[in-house]
Parts: C-alpha cells; structure tokens; sequence
C-alpha cells in the first residue's frame, strides 16, 4: 500500500517537475547582455518574481524526485 502510494507522489512530482520547467524563460541572454541590457529590474530582482519562485520550486521538486525514487527503489 506505502509503494502505491509513495509511487502516485513520485509521478505527480515528476508532472509538476516537468511543467515548471516547460514554462521558465530561457536562460540565454541574447544581444541584451553584450549591450548591459541584462541588469534590469527582474534580473535584480529575480528572487521576488515569478521567475525565482519557478526556480525555488524546481530545486525543490528534483530532490523530491530524487529522494522519492531511491525510496521507492528500497522498498
């Protein structure tokens, strides 16, 4: 019953570990940071916008994936 469940987790943390990662912006800068253009108000702030908060929650959601799969693999 504890694998069952522990498995349901597992995907659904790898869907949301998916889908926050399909929606991020990429990370290449472009012509704007040859120009200095990357030192805007979100890249200074990145911490407080949405940005940094799909970045928190993807460190977050890879150990889950990570500690869940050994888990399941142990059990």
């Amino acid at each position: 019953m504890l694998k069952i469940v522990l498995s349901v987790i597992f995907v659904l943390v790898a869907i949301a570990l998916t889908v926050i990662v399909l929606l991020q912006e990429g990370k290449s800068q472009g012509l704007g940071s040859i120009a200095g253009m990357a030192d805007t108000y979100w890249g200074r702030n990145k911490g407080r916008s949405m940005e940094g908060a799909l970045e928190k929650f993807t460190k977050f959601a890879a150990i889950m994936v990570v500690v869940l799969a050994v888990v399941l693999n142990l059990l």
